[in-house]
């Protein structure tokens, strides 16, 4: 498997089927046929409509499509999307409000790096900005990549979210999503050890898996039944000629694609038959939620090898973090250093991803953390992307995330005798369309 020949058959599937229905989709809308009216001719053009487009969003990164949010000042104000920190493998972005002065909530929102872009947490972000200034990590595509930039692993992973911290400074509130949550606060406790006043002000933990094996799972589950050579020789390929990142060994995007699908294959087969009829009987639209869902959802990304690898062997086979035995760079970073930094956990009651006990882990972790400034928050009837998206979150979640911030804003920065002051951050490159 792990050949340039099978990416390329895989692209080469991908581009076939956006062929095909553009195809379907140029014939049928032919004007003759309407001197032989069949509502065959509508279906097929439908079909070839709804097919063209989805399987060319799967090598589309969207847009974050944020470009003004009205302030308390009764202004709309725009959006600038910033480049602050560049690095190979990801980049720190803000969101720069124009003509709004710096607000004391700083949000440093860590994005998963599990399939999708950082534009999936896009609900995310434009739901903080009225209340904060937001910056977001934003992970590149492996096969954009050149393999003279080397490896990138968790540890990597780590290093990068310190480097991010130190560079927004201590007065950060770090929102961890998902995937992230275990590293986030694995580079937390690194920072209290080699350098406690770049530690954040606060961190929350949204749906993450500390300890996977507190529930169990299908992710979870699939983690224990395969072996690493087995998962290895399964998902693993190398990136084709036609990208920067050729021969980089990756978890190509249209793979992770066609499992997260598979878990609900039903479901969005029921959703794209309903969209067609839509289409073909003229009730569709070019923004209703179908197309806003599915341009989000199938737009995929590659992940470096070395860094599905090591989730698999050492977060979720390991368990490294739920043991407080990771190491990064042959450092033991123990999690019981962080002692100045409030901690949240939020669950999700029908989360079938990072199951209600996975995430909370953390609050018994921090053992050096005085209960006082931990919390745990779980929400009724939420799963798992309903915890940081959709009316869970902008109703419940986000004014109790919004909360616990505010009730710590007057601790003490870590390392520091007294609050940081508010200060705006320097910004090093500028790119004004799209982040990354």
């Amino acid at each position: 498997m792990k050949t340039i020949m099978s990416y390329d058959l895989m692209e080469t599937f991908r581009n076939t089927n956006e062929w095909m229905g553009a195809s379907a989709r140029a014939m049928a809308s032919y004007p003759v046929w309407g001197l032989a009216p069949h509502p065959m001719f509508k279906i097929m053009s439908a079909w070839g409509r709804v097919t063209e487009r989805s399987f060319a969003r799967m090598v589309i990164k969207p847009d974050w499509g944020i470009h003004s949010i009205a302030a308390e000042d009764g202004r709309d104000h725009l959006v600038e999307v910033e480049t602050v920190l560049n690095k190979p493998f990801g980049s720190l972005v803000h969101f720069n409000v124009h003509g709004r002065e710096p607000m004391e909530r700083r949000i440093l929102l860590v994005a998963p790096m599990s399939g999708h872009y950082a534009t999936l947490l896009r609900s995310t972000v434009a739901s903080l900005l009225p209340d904060a200034d937001v910056w977001v990590t934003d992970w590149h595509n492996a096969r954009d990549i050149p393999v003279s930039e080397g490896k990138f692993d968790i540890e990597d992973y780590t290093l990068y979210l310190v480097d991010f911290m130190k560079e927004m400074g201590p007065d950060t509130n770090v929102i961890a999503v998902c995937q992230p949550a275990p590293l986030a606060l694995a580079a937390t406790a690194y920072l209290a050890a080699e350098d406690p006043a770049a530690q954040p002000r606060t961190l929350t933990l949204i749906g993450g898996p500390i300890d996977p094996d507190a529930a169990a799972t299908e992710v979870t589950d699939f983690g224990r039944r395969v072996t690493m050579g087995q998962l290895e020789q399964m998902v693993i390929q190398r990136v084709g000629f036609k990208y920067k990142g050729a021969g980089r060994l990756v978890y190509p995007g249209l793979m992770q694609l066609a499992s997260f699908i598979s878990m609900n294959m039903d479901k969005h087969a029921q959703a794209f038959q309903d969209k067609i009829w839509k289409e073909a009987s003229g009730e569709g639209s070019e923004h209703d939620k179908h197309y806003r869902f599915y341009d989000e959802y199938l737009a995929v990304m590659d992940m470096t090898a070395e860094f599905y690898l090591s989730t698999v062997e050492r977060i979720f086979k390991g368990l490294e973090i739920a043991k407080n035995r990771f190491e990064v760079g042959g450092k033991m970073v123990d999690i019981s250093k962080i002692t100045k930094v409030a901690v949240k956990t939020v669950e999700g009651e029908k989360d079938d991803i990072s199951a209600p006990g996975q995430c909370v882990a953390a609050l018994g972790l921090c053992s050096g953390v005085p209960d006082s400034m931990k919390q745990q928050h779980l929400e009724p009837g939420a799963g798992h992307y309903g915890i940081f998206a959709g009316s869970h979150w902008r109703n419940n979640i986000r004014p109790l995330v919004l909360d616990f911030i505010d009730e710590n804003a007057d601790n003490p920065a870590p390392g520091k005798g007294k609050p940081a002051t508010v200060t705006p951050i320097r910004k090093k490159k500028v790119k004004t369309a799209e982040a990354g």
